[in-house]
């Protein structure tokens, strides 16, 4: 079902991507396209290619694809556009099969649809959809290049077209070499030089400009500092650094990012992680292109393979940064403040360069990488009332969420719920028949105090100016800055209090769309009073400034209060002193006061927002069963955080002190029964084969600066048959720290000698690291 459900989806979302680009007239759609079929492209076109400084293509793509654009011209782009489309879907086909062998047939069934619809979504996809672009070809060809049945002749010729295309793709043939594929690269050379010398000899004009003039296709199309370029030769650009010295910077810049990202991807090749090793190596040709457009971005999307944490809640933080980097744009991923601007504006190119030198992915040998560390979960809770029947599908986490996910999701969640309020229906006629309905309410009531107390607010100055600072500033600060203490000290709190938060959010925007209301001081000939903007022009539609911002009909019901009243409730049931919790209520009712005195609600505004944060807390009551907030151990107070971090700083892991091996005397070796291996008895440590500390004997040889047992040192995992150790040569058994030795040899801390629990090494850390030794074999 769940396979079917997400072909479904696939279709739908690549579907909708062709319709989106089919409905628009055709002057509107596939623009790139006009490079090539326009009155100028390059099918009409007499003189150079690049003559209008439109077309960025290397000579080659010229000459190769002008029958697909052909085809594109006498169709208006359907036969394009429905070819992409089918490119797409082998695309996903082919990453489905390119994951490691350890991946389940099953997980390999779900993983095609589900990277199709990641990339019908993403922003390179669409791009490419709707420009009429070709860039998805380019990553098909290499990545047809990790299939089973692929030949070392057919890989590098499938790699020199493709860097024929995209001259930056080479870096794949030097892969191909460093990992052992010395045929594939030379193929992959040999390709990429004939087809560059074809286009040369059938264009010399076309290739000289290219590849003298315009290397690497610098200075074509938009403007190399434009945002668009995603390159380190853009982003330097953007910094304000320009002719020689950003030269000079930026060849420094390149060496150090391909030396180094192809090093981490020539690790992953060879730990079995062909899939991420490709999308290093395509991220690095990114960031040491001199230009890396938009629709050319994908390869950061392919770098979401990559595991990374130890724990099984870590491991959606690195998949879902990749993948909302590459769907969403600038304003949704921050703020639109000023200080956010280098990261917003370069934030694939920051994805880039993580994915090709800082992201720690796990090696495969790794006994984390199959087996996370799972996360703590509170058991199944019963129902204190017999009316209210619990879910029981649910398992609440006791642990503290991903720090940077959590951010991140908290980003996207406002921006979501700006956006809805923005586009929630305002019409002017509409909100003001709702608000006459809710003054009639409340004058039928008897509870419409919202004038007098309105004009009391205005004719008092510093209580006007109070109750104005109180409701733009409280309104976010004292939410943000409970979830922040509810994280640091109370980690199983904080998961229980945003769920009813972001249930009554949610509800709100429902009411928004739904209710449309003009708060009182937009109502107008009522004389209400706006304490903070003044009179208000109601001849004019916008009501001024403010209402410019945001729509001022969503009223009903009021988030001041809604937010308000969880931050109360949450501050009564965790605060430790009773101080504290009365303070914590006297928050909502302040709030209460604020909104109605600034002209800003109406007093039912406010049960509206409390009925939606408690329908919130009675659904979070229904999917955990937990009517109170949560302890565990690992609570703390704010006195305890400072003492906390340092614990925290001091247990990170230190890289390993190198220590001598002590000389042993050796004697003649002997040879051992049934190996042929010659030993030296002397030289044996308690494990190989004696009793060391009181253990059973051990198969395997261990020693201080030797050959190691078989098997790998985990992390208090358990034992991995087959896992080969940190850069040694693969073996039977893994001795875990702490835990008790397997078939190989014994915990380190046993022998006497290497490094101890303190420093040593961790073979769930990125096989790139120094302290790993090398490659994992």
């Amino acid at each position: 079902m769940l396979l079917v459900a997400l072909w479904l989806l696939a279709g739908l979302l690549a579907a909708r991507q062709a319709a989106d680009v089919l409905r628009r007239p055709p002057g509107e759609r596939l623009t790139d396209l006009e490079t090539w079929i326009g009155d100028r492209g390059v099918l009409h076109v007499s003189g150079s290619l690049y003559e209008g400084g439109s077309f960025t293509g290397t000579p080659f793509s010229g000459l190769v694809l002008k029958p697909l654009t052909r085809a594109a011209e006498e169709s208006l782009g359907v036969a394009w556009t429905f070819g992409t489309l089918l490119l797409l879907v082998v695309l996903g086909l082919v990453v489905a099969r390119a994951l490691p062998d350890q991946v389940s047939r099953h997980t390999r069934l779900l993983a095609a649809p589900l990277a199709i619809s990641l990339m019908a979504v993403s922003l390179p996809v669409r791009s490419t959809f709707t420009l009429g672009q070709a860039s998805i070809i380019p990553v098909l060809l290499v990545l047809l290049t990790l299939l089973r049945r692929t030949s070392d002749r057919q890989a590098g010729l499938l790699t020199g077209l493709a860097a024929a295309l995209q001259p930056a793709l080479l870096l794949f043939s030097a892969l191909h070499w460093l990992t052992g594929r010395r045929r594939a690269a030379a193929f992959g050379g040999g390709a990429f030089a004939v087809g560059t010398g074809a286009a040369w000899a059938v264009m010399p004009e076309d290739s000289r400009a290219y590849w003298f003039h315009h290397f690497g296709g610098a200075g074509l199309g938009e403007p190399a500092d434009s945002l668009s370029n995603q390159s380190l030769h853009g982003l330097l650009l953007r910094l304000g650094l320009d002719g020689p010295p950003e030269l000079a910077l930026l060849a420094v810049l390149a060496v150090a990012v391909a030396a180094l990202g192809l090093r981490r991807a020539v690790r992953y090749a060879l730990d079995g992680q062909a899939l991420l090793a490709v999308a290093v190596t395509g991220c690095v040709a990114l960031a040491v292109s001199p230009t890396s457009w938009q629709h050319q971005q994908l390869w950061i999307l392919l770098a979401a393979v990559g595991r990374v944490g130890r724990n099984r809640s870590d491991r959606l933080m690195w998949p879902v940064i990749v993948i909302m980097v590459m769907s969403l744009d600038r304003t949704a991923l921050l703020p639109d403040v000023r200080l956010y601007d280098v990261l917003g504006d370069n934030a694939p190119l920051l994805a880039a360069l993580t994915a090709a030198l800082l992201m720690p992915f796990l090696a495969r040998t790794s006994p984390l990488w199959a087996t996370p560390r799972p996360t703590p979960r509170a058991d199944v809770e019963r129902s204190r009332f017999r009316y209210v029947p619990l879910l029981r599908l649910y398992r609440r986490p006791l642990s503290r969420p991903n720090l940077l996910l959590e951010l991140m999701l908290i980003r996207v969640f406002y921006f979501a719920y700006s956006s809805v309020r923005g586009l929630a229906p305002g019409s002017r006629s509409l909100a003001e028949g709702h608000g006459r309905q809710v003054l009639a309410v409340e004058e039928w009531l008897s509870i419409d105090i919202e004038y007098s107390f309105n004009h009391l607010v205005a004719d008092t100055p510093w209580l006007k100016d109070s109750m104005n600072y109180y409701y733009s500033t409280f309104h976010f600060l004292v939410p943000l800055s409970l979830l922040g203490w509810l994280y640091v000290c109370r980690p199983a709190a904080y998961r229980w209090a945003r769920t009813p938060l972001g249930i009554a959010t949610a509800l709100a925007l429902v009411g928004f769309w739904l209710y449309p209301l003009a708060p009182p001081r937009l109502m107008p000939g009522l004389g209400y009073i706006d304490t903070a903007n003044g009179p208000q022009d109601f001849g004019n539609p916008d009501f001024g400034a403010l209402t410019e911002l945001s729509n001022q009909y969503a009223a009903m019901p009021s988030l001041h209060v809604g937010w308000s009243l969880w931050c109360g409730v949450i501050i009564a049931l965790v605060a430790p002193r009773l101080w504290m919790k009365a303070l914590g209520m006297l928050y909502p009712m302040m709030t209460v006061a604020v909104i109605m005195g600034t002209g800003n609600h109406y007093l039912l505004d406010a049960v509206g927002g409390a009925v939606v944060v408690a329908v919130g807390f009675a659904t979070q009551y229904v999917l955990t069963g937990t009517g109170r907030a949560p302890r565990t151990d690992k609570d703390l107070t704010l006195r305890e955080v400072p003492a906390a971090a340092l614990t925290a700083v001091r247990a990170l892991p230190r890289p390993p002190v190198p220590r001598e091996a002590p000389a042993v005397p050796r004697e003649a070796p002997t040879e051992r029964a049934g190996t042929g291996a010659a030993v030296a008895e002397q030289d044996r440590a308690p494990g190989a084969g004696t009793p060391a500390a009181g253990r059973e004997p051990a198969t395997g040889t261990s020693g201080d600066g030797r050959q190691p047992a078989a098997g790998a040192v985990g992390d208090g995992a358990e034992p991995a048959p087959g896992v080969a150790g940190v850069g040694r040569e693969p073996g039977v058994g893994t001795a875990g720290d702490g835990g008790e030795p397997g078939a190989g040899a014994p915990a380190r801390a046993a022998s006497g000698g290497g490094p101890t629990e303190e420093n040593a090494p961790d073979p769930a850390v990125d096989p790139v690291s120094p302290s790993n030794g090398g490659a994992a074999r």
